[in-house]
């Protein structure tokens, strides 16, 4: 398990009510998994549509459960977003 930091932009950073928190967890599934746990409502519907970037690469389409997450490492939660 690693330990690292969460952090949610724009509607998840509302749905959360926070702007980061930590994460212990293997996986990039196993983190969203606890996030869900902490969070059940709007942040799981929010989550549905975001796209996530670890230690700064996009995670793509890649399964969730097949993404390590590094100790130390940082998970980004990027909803959609419109504008330029």
């Amino acid at each position: 398990m690693a330990v690292g930091t969460i952090r949610f932009w724009a509607a998840a950073k509302a749905a959360a009510g926070t702007a980061e928190e930590p994460y212990t967890a293997g996986t990039l599934a196993e983190a969203l998994d606890a996030v869900r746990e902490r969070h059940p409502g709007e942040l799981t519907r929010v989550l549905q549509r975001c796209s996530f970037l670890i230690d700064g690469d996009p995670v793509g389409t890649r399964g969730h459960e097949t993404v390590r997450l590094a100790e130390g490492g940082t998970v980004e939660v990027l909803p959609p977003f419109a504008g330029g």
